[in-house]
């Protein structure tokens, strides 16, 4: 009982962190979106007039409003999933998980390192295909990050874009890897569970527990009949 508690309480833990990460994948993207005006960077192209960054091309804004999206969703989620489980801490004397609400975990929890793989990936290779356009199209530029100090047309606002954008991403690939410790720890508890039904009494139809010896005992030991 005292390991399923600290295995809930560390996943307790992941969701919290996962709800946090997810806040701040959503917030910084929608940021650099609206300082803009909308258009989406990633996979974007600039160009250079000779005195102001300008936009030359750039993605669909339906790219950034999936990216906000999804990590929205998880960190719902991960919200609801946290305060379950604080309620389960303080109310509940007894903490019993159900094995079919494992497995609906593990499934959501393949669904969801599914979605925050592609999320990561997007980030990470717009803000790089987005870095790349403007290391060619500036001169005399050292990094991607030194964009910041440019001037942008206006009312574009490039302060702070790149350090949102890698925000964004380092926050997308943190949450990735705490839904991996999270179905980790769902499988660990379900293979514990299973282990722990293994070793005790044998249970009947609707997991009610299984005949005993002791009960089925006056059905095959009768005494005989007097002759």
């Amino acid at each position: 009982m005292a390991l399923a508690r600290l295995l809930l309480l560390l996943e307790l833990c992941m969701y919290a962190a996962c709800f946090v990460c997810g806040i701040v994948t959503a917030a910084t993207t929608t940021i650099v979106q609206g300082n803009f005006g909308g258009h989406c960077m990633l996979y974007g192209l600039v160009s250079y007039n000779g005195s102001a960054i300008a936009i030359q091309s750039s993605s669909s804004a339906s790219l950034c409003y999936f990216v906000s999206a999804v990590s929205v969703l998880v960190a719902v989620v991960c919200f609801s999933l946290s305060l379950y489980w604080i309620y389960v801490f303080c109310i509940e004397t007894r903490i019993a998980r159900e094995r079919v609400w494992m497995n609906v975990m593990l499934v959501l929890s393949g669904v969801f390192l599914f979605f925050l793989l592609v999320t990561g990936c997007m980030l990470k290779i717009g803000r790089d295909t987005l870095c790349k356009s403007i290391m060619t199209a500036v001169p005399n530029i050292t990094s991607c990050e030194a964009a910041e100090s440019f001037q942008w047309v206006s009312p574009l606002n490039g302060q702070k874009f790149y350090s949102s954008l890698y925000k964004a991403e380092t926050s997308a690939w943190v949450n990735f890897f705490i839904w991996i410790i999270v179905a980790l720890l769902v499988f660990f508890q379900r293979r514990q569970r299973s282990t722990d039904r293994l070793a005790g009494p044998a249970e009947g139809l609707f997991g009610d527990p299984g005949v005993t010896a002791e009960e089925t005992e006056p059905f095959f030991n009768r005494p005989a009949r007097p002759q």
